[in-house]
């Protein structure tokens, strides 16, 4: 879009995400291609996907969830003590704690035929690589998504590794060092990308996964928007069939 003087900051700022994110459709078709693949075979082989995100990458755990469009087998994983409106200080500290993997997924019943998408924007904190490395563990494909130029500037956490390597799919959501991506002055920097580009890269993905099962003869399991007619009737099905295996329905 062209600058406007009245608007400059929004204009830049827009400006660089249009531009980041028409390079992360263009880098990013292979680890897409895989992503939506390992997605429709999960669901048509009956399993959950299950999305994981802490600090501000919990709202990409919710953004696949029981949304508009979206698919009814998409589970978040969601612990408060790892989100922000508890206590976004402590949330920031427990997000960094090794061993909580396991406790984490306790009430989810995570089995081999499922998947697991961990967003992290820097990809080093303790949680989401040891929450990788868990399913892994338990036969799952798992899939990353985070700013590999940030992670690449960073040593790993307590894991000892980083995201990135304990993930089957690595997806680059095109982000910076520090996610805030204008300069403002006194060498500060305004406006995040990582959720915009992590919503960007799930939901490129799971369209792409439902016209595959499509293709496949398998009906996917969409959720239609509430205030559309027969949304209703659609929708209850699903719900009747996930509920089981997801704690947020």
């Amino acid at each position: 879009m062209s600058e406007s003087s009245s608007i400059a900051g929004a204009a830049a700022y827009m400006n660089a995400v249009i531009e980041r994110l028409t390079q992360v459709a263009a880098n990013q078709t292979s680890a897409i291609d895989c992503a939506a693949d390992a997605v429709a075979k999960t669901i048509m082989n009956d399993g959950m996907v299950y999305i994981l995100g802490t600090g501000h990458s919990h709202m990409l755990a919710e953004e696949g969830h029981y949304r508009a469009g979206g698919l009814a087998a998409v589970c978040p994983v969601l612990i408060g003590a790892l989100m922000l409106h508890e206590n976004s200080i402590a949330s920031g500290t427990f997000e960094r704690v090794s061993g909580l993997a396991p406790a984490i997924f306790q009430r989810y019943g995570l089995t081999s035929r499922d998947m697991l998408f961990v967003f992290s924007n820097s990809g080093v904190n303790a949680v989401p690589v040891e929450a990788a490395l868990y399913a892994r563990s338990l036969g799952m494909t798992v899939a990353a998504v985070c700013s590999m130029a940030y992670a690449a500037q960073i040593p790993a956490g307590k894991a000892g590794m980083k995201l990135a390597d304990a993930a089957d799919i690595v997806l680059d959501n095109g982000g910076i060092p520090g996610d805030a991506l204008i300069p403002i002055g006194d060498g500060l920097r305004a406006g995040p990308l990582s959720t915009i580009g992590g919503a960007f890269l799930l939901n490129a993905i799971l369209v792409e996964a439902a016209q595959r099962m499509v293709a496949r003869s398998h009906n996917p399991p969409v959720i239609v928007s509430a205030n559309m007619p027969g949304a209703n009737e659609h929708n209850a099905p699903l719900i009747a069939r996930y509920q089981p295996r997801n704690p947020h329905l």
